[in-house]
């Protein structure tokens, strides 16, 4: 009875669903159902006469239309059969989502096959596949083998039948027998902690071993730490990545090497996309001779990013074979240019005093202003490493000084050379309770080391004298004038390792912090001028001359970056100019100086209104648009809000010159004033982003200016980084692998947020001048 009436339901339902299926083309041909539906009101009908007459109808109107095309974009039609209201989607096959690999007449894969017509007549009664609601399905997916689906275990590829029922009940059987599931269902899970930084916990989740991280993180590794490639075959590192993880699969030196080149070349697209997004570009470079006898070129590039950040990049560091005259050295530069796209972006190049870079920044400038894109007629192009400058005043002034640089030279060299004697001299010091520091042999060739040896030994003076009563051997005793002419030397030196200092600093400073400094360094040449002392009088003679030759000339640079800096302004240029210069040069400069700030700005403004036309000129061609199709759109669609309108407006309204302009106002307030606890850790661009709404076309000139190097530190110290990765264990290394790991070292410390260490860059810049 139970058995006959579920029969009974069963063709009911079908019989609606028939039923449904013919309305659908009655609306379509026009055709009348009428009596199949009331055949259908009367229970005792039986489903072989519901389905003749259902064949027959199909029949008749597949004559008139015998094939329909399967539409996967089917409206949703709101249909009512018998009291059930449902919303059902017409398509001739209604496929399973679950199943991907469904191929029926036509329809492959669920999709449609528009060559082949679907069969009304052969699907009219198909039914809905059931969805796939067992848990079980995650572990089994449905393969056609030989024209029959089956069941594929997902861990031992076994095939089972799929049940017309649907019962799932074998494939649970077949799990519970099935090692692979087993065991990688007993598989303990491991817990990995995502760090943030290098202490703080970030995430805790479940671990999985990435093959892919655990080859690009050693490439980083390798680059960042100037580890040889062979480091990864080391037996003893081999087994203690093995003790951390069983998973660990061993990185031969060719392998690292590879993937350290992938590195290069990931970093270099990013960088590349990045600079596409930037405006303007300043440029150190500088040459230098490695170990291999062979000369490199190293080009840094200088942007300000959107954040307002100072950001430094190492774009090439390659090969330049002889001869280094300045038409070489500018082909060098400008396929460098070429190569990374921003040939129109160069604004400034800071360079040494070479020659041959004077002639290679002059034929630059002459091609660079051809295309017009360098800014006042490029009268800030060449740029003059101040480091330079200063480290040649400091060695003429110190060639007249000789002699008492070579005493205090041969009274160290005496001592250093006898652990005996160090021993007997700390304890003398230790006697006399001064501090616990050694006496320190400079390099004749650096000046920052001979100031520190001279000033090391005016600590020990009091020394000295009682070695010398202990020790016959020593002879150089000095005497007080011997330590009077040390000490004046050592106050003329300390200003200027000061300012060697703050310009070589590893945050490779930029043009507005040096003007101070030079006012420094004037100042003090002019005071000891005067001196007493022949030999004082000599040494600064010396400097004075040097400083005239490069110093002598307005340095338009290092004063407009002065007056962009707000806590300057130009109350620092008319503050310092009477020192550096005579009077009537002093007014003559700062005539100029306003005369080129008032010039740049309104190469700014101009570059501003134009962007604001083309702009404004967009947002009119989008409203003719949007109202001369207004036709044929929707109703309520490309319609604008007053809000729009007026924002158009304002564009259109912004190129409008002020009365007063940004430059105008920023120099008639007064200047800022920090607090003392805050004035060392001032950010220049930090407070031109803060203010950027205020000085809309001004903040985007200081953002330009203030990149600009004084020096060329940051390519100094990439020659530190060389002569580290070209060791005479790794002299034979192609020009190109030697690129790749000093370029890519650089990317990586970006990528990772690391700042180079101490130990590594401690005292670069003492090699470097």
């Amino acid at each position: 009875m139970d058995s006959r009436r579920a029969s009974q339901k069963s063709d009911c339902k079908a019989r609606k669903r028939a039923i449904y299926r013919l309305e659908m083309f009655q609306n379509l041909h026009g055709s009348k159902l009428q009596f199949l539906s009331s055949s259908s009101k009367h229970g005792s009908s039986s489903s072989s006469s519901v389905s003749s007459v259902v064949f027959g109808l199909v029949r008749d109107m597949s004559e008139q239309v015998p094939t329909v095309e399967c539409s996967s974009a089917s409206p949703l039609v709101e249909i009512e059969v018998d009291g059930i209201t449902g919303r059902e989607e017409f398509n001739a096959i209604e496929c399973d989502s679950n199943d991907g690999n469904n191929e029926v007449d036509g329809i492959i894969g669920g999709e449609e096959n528009p060559s082949t017509p679907i069969d009304l007549q052969k699907y009219a009664y198909q039914r809905k596949p059931r969805k796939k609601t067992s848990a079980v399905w995650k572990d089994f997916k449905i393969v056609e083998k030989n024209g029959v689906k089956k069941a594929e275990c997902n861990f031992c590829k076994d095939l089972l039948s799929i049940s017309s029922s649907g019962s799932t009940t074998h494939f649970h059987r077949h799990l519970t027998s099935c090692l692979p599931y087993i065991a990688a269902s007993k598989r303990q899970k491991v817990l990995t902690i995502d760090m943030k930084g290098s202490e703080c916990v970030n995430l805790v989740k479940n671990f999985s071993y990435d093959m892919k991280k655990v080859r690009e993180l050693p490439s980083h590794m390798i680059l960042y730490h100037e580890y040889p490639f062979s480091m990864m075959e080391h037996v003893v590192f081999n087994k203690f990545m093995r003790a951390n993880t069983p998973y660990w699969q061993k990185i031969s030196r060719t392998t690292a090497r590879n993937d350290c080149q992938s590195t290069y070349e990931i970093e270099k697209k990013k960088l590349k996309t990045i600079l596409r997004g930037v405006n303007k570009v300043s440029i150190t470079t500088d040459m230098w001779t490695s170990g291999q006898k062979i000369s490199y070129m190293v080009i840094t590039c200088h942007f300000v990013d959107p954040d307002w950040h100072l950001q430094k990049r190492v774009l090439n560091f390659c090969n330049v074979p002889p001869p280094h005259n300045g038409v070489i050295i500018a082909d060098a530069l400008q396929k460098c240019f070429i190569d990374w796209g921003i040939e129109n972006k160069v604004s400034t190049i800071t360079v040494d005093n070479a020659r041959y870079n004077d002639v290679a920044l002059r034929v630059l400038k002459d091609v660079f202003s051809l295309k017009k894109k360098l800014s006042i007629g490029g009268q800030l192009f060449h740029v003059r490493c101040c480091a330079h400058i200063t480290n040649l005043l400091v060695k003429d002034g110190l060639s007249e000084i000789g002699e008492i640089v070579d005493c205090v030279r041969e009274w160290v060299k005496y001592l250093v050379a006898s652990e005996a004697r160090i021993k007997q001299f700390s304890d003398i010091a230790k006697q006399l309770q001064l501090p616990s520091k050694k006496l320190f042999l400079d390099v004749p060739t650096r000046w920052n080391s001979t100031y520190l040896m001279l000033a090391t030994a005016l600590e020990f003076r009091e020394v000295f004298p009682r070695y010398g009563d202990r020790d016959q051997g020593f002879n150089y005793v000095p005497s007080v004038e011997d330590w009077t002419k040390v000490e004046y030397v050592c106050q003329i030196l300390a200003v200027f390792n000061e300012v060697t200092n703050i310009i070589s600093g590893t945050e490779y400073p930029t043009a507005n912090l040096f003007l101070p400094e030079v006012w420094r360094i004037k100042e003090v040449l002019n005071k000891k001028s005067l001196d007493l002392n022949d030999y004082i009088r000599a040494m600064v003679v010396k400097m004075n001359t040097k400083f005239d030759k490069y110093w002598g000339e307005c340095n338009l640079l290092m004063a407009v970056a002065a007056v962009l800096n707000p806590r300057f302004k130009m109350m620092l240029v008319q503050f310092c100019f009477p020192v550096i210069y005579s009077e009537p040069e002093a007014t003559k400069n700062i005539d100029t100086i306003l005369r080129i700030l008032y010039e740049l700005y309104d190469e700014y403004a101009e570059d501003y209104n134009l962007a604001n036309v083309e702009s404004s000129g967009h947002e009119n061609a989008r409203d003719i648009g949007s109202s001369c199709s207004g036709s044929i759109n929707v109703v309520g669609k490309n319609v604008m809000s007053g809000k729009s309108i007026f924002e158009s407006f304002v564009r259109r309204n912004d190129t409008i010159r002020p009365v007063k302009s940004d430059l105008d106002v920023y120099l008639e307030e007064g200047v800022y004033i920090c607090s003392e606890d805050s004035d060392l850790h001032f950010d220049a661009l930090e407070w031109w982003k803060v203010n950027d709404l205020k000085y809309r076309i001004l903040s985007k000139m200081a953002r330009d200016i203030l990149s600009i190097p004084i020096t060329t530190v940051a390519s100094e110290s990439t020659f530190s980084a060389g002569g580290r990765v070209i060791d005479p264990y790794r002299a034979s290394m192609s020009v190109e692998t030697v690129e790749m790991l000093l370029c890519g070292a650089d990317w990586v410390r970006v990528l990772h947020g690391l700042k180079k260490s101490s130990n590594v860059d401690g005292d670069w810049h003492l090699a470097s001048f």
